[in-house]
């Protein structure tokens, strides 16, 4: 890409103003001499919602975007207003990054790589032979990839739609081969015998603080995984590092596939490194 193009992108989302995405990008380009320019479409601030998914992509379009990251609630709304879906896309059933070039909408998840790595990078030989997730939704399905790849034997998946544990479960055991995923309906049996837990619901972000699982069901021999990352340190990590729990905060996913999105958009490869020690700064 030739350096004096201007990379437009924006993040589609619900409440998303204490995003740090924007700057993730924008600061990565300029450490590479880019002209980038990242922008927040926040639903909530429009007062929309889902459903004015395809006025915004048109608009984009029409503004020549170079791409866009969408986030909750509209990783799987999404898909159908799309022309083509990277393979990664299409197996995990969610996308979070959309290249608008030539004419066409491609999807992209980068969330899935992006959760494999900061498994990897924070906690690092953990037992993964059965782990609780919480949440079935966009980001739910690719860290369940995520997780079936990096070698979960058995997944279960907790949700407030139970369809919709049971058709992820589905899909992952498609992919990964049968029994390796159920849809989870007894929490205190499933946490009692988990060496892991991850959050992938909405809940502990600064709008919808709680904790998706009783803390009670917490013990020290669990390690904990959250994708929420503002709050950085969310009412379930405080209470895990209470208990002496291992833990890994949202930051590495949020890093991760934005150093994926920002190839994506510019054609330039990152230095995730560099992009990570920006997040611990804006984080400090």
């Amino acid at each position: 890409m030739n350096r004096n193009t201007t990379i437009l992108a924006g993040l589609i989302g619900a409440g998303i103003q204490a995003s740090r995405t924007p700057a993730l990008h924008e600061r990565e380009g300029d450490a590479q001499g880019l002209r980038y320019l990242y922008r927040l479409i926040d639903l909530d601030q429009l007062k929309l919602d889902s459903a004015a998914l395809p006025d915004l992509l048109l608009a984009a379009e029409r503004m020549s975007f170079t791409g866009l990251n969408v986030t909750f609630p509209c990783k799987q709304t999404i898909i159908p207003l799309l022309d083509e879906l990277s393979p990664e896309a299409r197996g995990i059933g969610a996308v979070n990054t959309v290249v608008l070039k030539d004419g066409k909408r491609i999807g992209h998840n980068t969330d899935c790589l992006g959760f494999a790595e900061g498994l990897r990078r924070g906690l690092p030989g953990v037992a993964v032979e059965r782990v609780v997730q919480m949440g079935a939704g966009g980001a739910g399905a690719a860290v369940a990839h995520a997780l079936l790849s990096e070698g979960v034997q058995l997944l279960s998946v907790f949700d407030v739609d139970s369809n919709r544990a049971q058709s992820l479960a589905d899909n992952l055991n498609q992919h990964f081969g049968p029994g390796r995923a159920v849809a989870g309906h007894d929490l205190s049996g499933a946490m009692a015998v988990a060496d892991g837990l991850v959050n992938t619901t909405p809940m502990g972000m600064q709008k919808l603080p709680g904790t998706p699982v009783p803390v009670a069901l917490l013990r020290a021999q669990l390690w904990v995984a959250e994708i929420v990352y503002f709050p950085l340190e969310t009412e379930l990590l405080r209470n895990a590092r209470a208990l002496g729990c291992r833990t890994l905060d949202g930051g590495n996913m949020a890093v991760f596939q934005a150093v994926k999105a920002f190839e994506l958009f510019s054609g330039v490869v990152p230095n995730a490194q560099r992009m990570l020690a920006h997040f611990q700064d804006m984080n400090g």
